[in-house]
């Protein structure tokens, strides 16, 4: 491949390899003949242009693409990729503007019959610059949140470690304890904090590791209601159903806890009434006449609005002004899509919020 060409080039190349049609291309394909007109321009390149591929085609290259660079030039003026060097390949993709000032990612190769040879085709790739802008905001709120999260649990571990080191001999034990349980308490946060930036991290790269062995799913729903009442809550405000008998269920017992644990502590804090978790088997869509394990968790509060339900799983979503970073939805969705399995959200019978996660019994052989 020659230096200085795109990702969307290599692919470009690749699917002339492959017989596949210009226009199933995702990104922007336009190519001009030696005498600089435009002879191929893809669906993707109408879409990013606005450009109707009738009217682009049979036109001059720099007529059919008006680019100019961040200072206002003409692009194809300053790179005369008929009239220029001999040697060169091509252009590296940069950003340049099309009319009314829309950005647009735009990468060129020169093909020569011959090397130093006059240049017979240009191709041209373009991409969207959108996806990669939604890309940035989501690493800048990442950053924000992570920023504002640690703000304020390392202030106070600040304060106390500080206020406690120049006055050890000023308080009494009990003093002592209460600071060092909120330093203590501070010091989780920041960890738990840190265990979701990593989760998040391993489930955006595809890298999420899964210890399988066989989970007691019934077990784990009651242990974690357990806690729940240790920590106050009313023993009748849960109601458990389990559905027997249950099929065995093969996943990893730490990542589904940590599942129960996000979406029961979402029902408890944010919900009202009693939290219902209802485990029972579910047909399977992958094995017919096998069956996967299904769990719904709801409870009786306002429940979720009905224009917030597709961004329930994306990062930063909260469903109050309670606190918390608007992360654990989406590691949920991360760790059962990572078992194979699925997650939804609705409106449970009494009103409430109602999430509803299947794992399958086993892995399936694409996941083995």
């Amino acid at each position: 491949m020659s230096v200085g060409t795109s990702g969307a080039t290599q692919a470009h190349a690749a699917s002339t390899a492959l017989g596949i049609a210009p226009d199933d291309l995702p990104d922007g394909l336009v190519v001009a003949d030696e005498s600089g007109r435009v002879v191929t321009f893809n669906a993707a390149a109408a879409r990013i242009t606005a450009v109707p591929a009738a009217t682009a085609l049979g036109t001059l290259l720099e007529r059919a693409l008006p680019l100019e660079d961040l200072e206002g030039r003409r692009w194809w003026q300053l790179t005369d990729p008929y009239g220029g060097l001999a040697i060169r390949v091509g252009q590296p993709e940069r950003n340049l503007l099309l009319p009314g000032g829309r950005e647009v990612l735009v990468s060129a190769r020169y093909l020569r019959a011959a090397p130093n040879g006059p240049v017979h085709k240009v191709v041209v790739c373009l991409r969207d610059t959108e996806a990669r802008r939604r890309t940035e905001r989501s690493h800048a709120e990442l950053i924000a949140t992570v920023a504002h999260e640690l703000r304020s649990p390392l202030t106070s571990v600040k304060g106390f470690t500080a206020t406690l080191l120049a006055k050890w001999e000023r308080f009494t034990d009990a003093q002592k304890r209460l600071m060092l349980e909120t330093v203590d308490a501070d010091a989780n946060r920041v960890t738990r904090l840190i265990a979701e930036l990593l989760d998040i991290s391993r489930i955006d790269s595809g890298r999420l590791e899964l210890r399988r062995q066989p989970v007691d799913i019934g077990t784990a729903v009651g242990r974690h209601i357990q806690a729940h009442v240790a920590a106050g809550q009313p023993a009748d405000r849960f109601l458990v159903r389990l559905q027997q008998p249950l099929p065995d269920l093969w996943a990893d017992p730490d990542k589904v806890d940590q599942v129960l644990s996000n979406l029961l502590e979402n029902a408890v804090r944010h919900g009202e009434g009693t939290v219902s978790i209802d485990v029972e088997p579910a047909p399977s869509p992958r094995e017919p006449g096998s069956a996967d394990t299904a769990v719904t968790v709801s409870d009786e509060g306002p429940g979720i609005p009905e224009e917030s339900m597709n961004r329930v799983f994306t990062r930063f979503w909260r469903g109050s002004k309670r606190g918390g970073t608007g992360l654990g939805l989406y590691i949920v969705k991360g760790i059962v899509e990572a078992h194979g399995g699925t997650i939804t959200v609705g409106r449970g019978p009494a009103g409430g919020a109602q999430f509803r996660f299947t794992l399958p019994v086993s892995a399936p052989a694409y996941l083995s």
